[in-house]
C-alpha cells in the first residue's frame, strides 16, 4: 500500500522546543472524499506563526493536537479530486501540514500558474508573506511618500518585501537586522536607507542611538516583525501621530526575554504622549485584497524589480531542524522545505 511521511507535534515545548518536540511518522496514503482533493506536497512554507500553534494556551487559531500533523502552507500537485474544479496535475497552493501527501477540502485550496513565477514564490514574496507585507504598510500603517518607516526583520520574508515597497512608495526606510551580511543585503540589494544590526553591543540603548543617528527627523511608521529590544529602540524615536504596524514578536516566542523589556507604564505612556496609534493585524482578515495584491507585485517579480531570497532545506525530514533555526533568526529570506520534485521532475 502506497504511504506518506508526515511530522507530528510529539510533547509541547516548555519554553524554547526542540527536537524531541516533533516526531516523524509513516501512515497509508490517504483516499479524497466527496469535495477533498488528494495531495502531494512540492514545497512547505515555515513560519513564525507555528510556534504558537505548538502551545495549548487560547489563540486566534486551534492549537496543534499532541500526535497531530504540524500546520503549515504548501504548494502541491493534484494526485486526486472529488471536487469540481480541480483535476489530477493541477497545482495548487494550500494547508498541507508538514507532510508529503495530503488530503485538503477543495474550498482551501488556490490554484496557482506554474508558467507566472517560480512555485516556491507562491509561499513567500506573492504568497502569505508579501501579501502580509503590502496590507500593513499600506492598509493599516497609511504609508505616504516623504515619511520614514523602520523595517524590522528587514530582510525576512515579510521584512524584504515590506521594504521593497516602502522605497517604491517614497519612503525613507530603515532596516533593522541580524548580523553584518544581513543589513548589508539589505542596503545593496533591497534599497534600505540604512540598515542596523540588532546584534550588535550595546543592546537597545545603543540600537536607538543608532536609530535616532539614521533617522534624525524621527519615525513615522515602525513594521513590527518581532518585538524585543527592537521595538525598546524604535518607541523613542516614534514622531507624533505615528503609527505601529504590528503582524509579529518572534523574539518574544517561547517566553525569551519577555521578563526583561521596557515595562508596560513605559510603553503605554509613549503611546499616550505621542498619540500613536499601534494595530495589531493577521493576514488570514485580509484574503480578500490578494487579487489587488497580486496585480500589483506579481509583475514587478516577474520583471525583476522585486527581489527576493529563500532558505531552502531539502526533504521534509529537515523540516523541524529548519524551523528550529528560523526561531533563532538563522534563515535569510523566506524559510522553506522542498518536499518532492514540481511537475516537470526538477
Amino acid at each position: 500500500m502506497p504511504e506518506m511521511t508526515r511530522i507530528v507535534l510529539a510533547a509541547r515545548p516548555e519554553g524554547a522546543p526542540g527536537a524531541e518536540s516533533f516526531r516523524i511518522e509513516r501512515a497509508p496514503l490517504p483516499e479524497p472524499g466527496p469535495g477533498m482533493v488528494l495531495l502531494r506536497t512540492i514545497w512547505l512554507s515555515l513560519d513564525p506563526y507555528m510556534r504558537g500553534r505548538m502551545d495549548a494556551a487560547k489563540s486566534y487559531a486551534a492549537p496543534v493536537e499532541v500526535g497531530a500533523t504540524m500546520e503549515g502552507g504548501g504548494v502541491a500537485e493534484v494526485l486526486a479530486s472529488q471536487a469540481p474544479g480541480f483535476a489530477p496535475g493541477d497545482v495548487v497552493v494550500g494547508p498541507t501540514g508538514w507532510a508529503s501527501h495530503a488530503v485538503v477540502p477543495a474550498e482551501a485550496l488556490r490554484r496557482i500558474d506554474p508558467a507566472a513565477a517560480p512555485l516556491s514564490t507562491a509561499l513567500g514574496v506573492l504568497g502569505m508573506p508579501g501579501l502580509t507585507a503590502w496590507v500593513g504598510l499600506d492598509h493599516i500603517a497609511g504609508a505616504k511618500a516623504g515619511e520614514t518607516v523602520v523595517v524590522s526583520a528587514a530582510t525576512g520574508a515579510v521584512g524584504s518585501l515590506a521594504t521593497q515597497l516602502a522605497r517604491r512608495r517614497g519612503l525613507r526606510v530603515i532596516g533593522v537586522a541580524g548580523g553584518a551580511e544581513k543589513c548589508a543585503y539589505a542596503v545593496e540589494t533591497l534599497g534600505c536607507d540604512a540598515c542596523l544590526d540588532h546584534r550588535a553591543p550595546g543592546g537597545a540603548a545603543a540600537l536607538s542611538e543608532a536609530i535616532g543617528a539614521a533617522a534624525p527627523d524621527g519615525v513615522d511608521i515602525y513594521f513590527e516583525n518581532v518585538g524585543g529590544r527592537t521595538l525598546e529602540a524604535v518607541l523613542p524615536r516614534m514622531n507624533l501621530h505615528g503609527r505601529i504596524a504590528l503582524c509579529g514578536m518572534i523574539a518574544w516566542f517561547s517566553g525569551k526575554g519577555a521578563a526583561e523589556p521596557m515595562t508596560l507604564p513605559a510603553v503605554w505612556r509613549m503611546i499616550l504622549t505621542r498619540r500613536l496609534r499601534v494595530q495589531g493585524f493577521l493576514v488570514f482578515d485580509h484574503f480578500d485584497r490578494l487579487p489587488a495584491f497580486l496585480a500589483e507585485v506579481a509583475p514587478l517579480v516577474r520583471s525583476g524589480e522585486i527581489v527576493w531570497r529563500e532558505s531552502v532545506s531539502e526533504g521534509l525530514e529537515a523540516a523541524p531542524g529548519a524551523f528550529l533555526r528560523l526561531l533563532e533568526g538563522g534563515n535569510f529570506g523566506k524559510q522553506l522545505v522542498r518536499v518532492g520534485h514540481d511537475p516537470a521532475g526538477t
